[in-house]
């Protein structure tokens, strides 16, 4: 059984309403729901929320691989809106000491050769316009608020991890169509997940 883990309910919906017709449409976040195939739960937005609830989920099901699914701010203009990121690493990004970590840079396995591959941080404060971004933006390509803490969970259980990211936007982009751009980005990631399910349950 494959894991699933969302961090907001809007992210997740698109998947949710398709997926054998709508059986897990009601799950809401901080809940899990599973079938003889899946597990999914939805954690919340936050390093805090991400780390405790995919630590009880993972206590709770012990799926053989996790996929990491939701949004992203692009941090430069290789990536487009809407297109689907596999996170090739993924680092904390609110630190501030450059030496020496507490939370190392985590490499991860990109499962699709046919997306492209970025660098993600995981932030709870991000960069309003390009002037302010940090250290660790400029070194990344995208950012999110979850992702680190969903495969330093998974690390420490000895779990696979997988992140795809869909980006909504870019940094310093204050779009007027920023929620048409959500709604139609989520969309194309629950399209993506739903297309490759067979192959996310393979091992490898």
């Amino acid at each position: 059984m494959i894991g699933i883990i969302f961090a907001t309910e809007e992210e997740a919906a698109p998947f949710l309403v398709r997926y054998e017709r709508g059986r897990f449409e009601d799950l809401a976040e901080g809940e899990s729901l599973f079938d003889d195939e899946i597990v999914i739960t939805i954690t919340g937005l936050g390093k805090i929320k991400s780390t405790l609830r995919t630590e009880r989920f993972l206590q709770q099901y012990r799926p053989e691989r996790v996929f990491h699914v939701g949004t992203c701010t692009a941090l430069n203009d290789h990536l487009h809106v809407g297109e689907i990121v596999a996170a090739a690493q993924v680092f904390e990004g609110d630190r501030i000491e450059l030496e020496a970590p507490s939370y190392p840079r985590m490499p991860l396995e990109a499962p699709f050769s046919e997306i492209a591959q970025g660098t993600l941080v995981t932030q709870d404060h991000v960069a309003r316009d390009k002037s302010e971004k940090t250290y660790w933006q400029r070194i990344a390509d995208m950012s999110d608020m979850t992702g680190y803490a969903v495969a330093y969970v998974a690390a420490t259980y000895g779990i696979p991890c997988h992140i795809l990211k869909v980006v909504t936007g870019h940094v310093g982009d204050d779009s007027r169509d920023f929620r048409k751009t959500l709604t139609s980005s989520c969309e194309r990631i629950g399209d993506f997940l739903l297309a490759r399910l067979e192959s996310m349950a393979q091992p490898g």
